[in-house]
This record gives structure tokens, C-alpha cells and sequence, in this order.
């Protein structure tokens, strides 16, 4: 049984491949190089080339998205780095046959979000045995 639009309703979210809803995209999207997932800008890294002394470039992070020349997204954890290395996708990405990635490699490092067990705080759950008690 169709309905009165003639089945139109339902695909209204849905864009002409009918691959993604565009309700669902609350901003910029980029794909990640390492491991080819698209997410929001702001989550991504933005990585550029830049030319050392002797006119090798090297993969350099760029947090402010300022820096000129063309750009790759990159998640900011070393994961997606391996994999990105691994597979190649510096060159390709970013057009330019590059050297080296020790400076993304060591500002990842200093900016990874994983926190060590010792400085994990207690749930409210861990802390007095009842998840939502505000009292201690």
C-alpha cells in the first residue's frame, strides 16, 4: 500500500544516491587519510607539507587550519597515523612526494587524548555504589 505522496515522504531525507541523509551533517565533513572515515572538521586534524632546507617537504600538523598549501585531515591519534603512513596516503593526499612525518608524529604524542589509569576519575556509580546519587 502506498501512501497519499506516493512513497515520497519517506525519502525525503535521503539525497539522490541515497547514500547519506542530509539532515545528519551538522557541518563541514572530511575524510580522514588513515583510516578513510569522514567526520565533523573540528574533530579532524588538518596536516600540510612543508618544504625543509634541502627541498624535501615533511608533513607538519597545522591546528589553526592557517597554514597555506594544500591540506589532508587526519584523526589526531596515532591509529589512523600508522595508517596513514602504512598505506602511503601522505603523498597521495597531499600531492607531493614527502620525507618524513616526525613533526605530526611527535605533536600527536604530546596531544593524544587518552588519559593514563591513574588520573581517571570514578563514575558515580564507583564512587558510592548508586549511579545518580549526588550525595557522598
Amino acid at each position: 500500500m502506498a501512501d497519499a505522496t506516493g512513497g515520497r515522504a519517506r525519502l525525503a531525507g535521503i539525497d539522490r544516491t541515497g547514500l547519506r541523509a542530509s539532515a545528519s551533517e551538522a557541518g563541514p565533513q572530511r575524510t580522514c587519510i588513515g583510516c578513510r572515515r569522514t567526520d565533523s572538521r573540528s574533530v579532524l586534524l588538518r596536516v600540510v607539507a612543508e618544504p625543509r632546507g634541502d627541498g624535501n617537504p615533511v608533513v607538519v600538523p597545522d591546528p589553526r587550519r592557517r597554514l597555506p598549501g594544500r591540506g589532508a585531515w587526519i584523526h589526531p591519534d596515532t591509529v589512523c597515523l600508522d595508517l596513514a603512513v602504512r598505506r602511503r596516503a601522505f603523498a597521495r593526499a597531499l600531492r607531493a612526494p614527502v620525507e618524513g612525518v616526525d613533526a605530526l608524529r611527535a605533536w600527536v604524542d604530546e596531544h593524544s587524548q587518552v588519559t593514563p589509569p591513574s588520573q581517571k576519575t570514578e563514575s558515580g556509580f564507583d564512587a558510592d555504589e548508586h549511579p545518580m546519587s549526588t550525595q557522598r
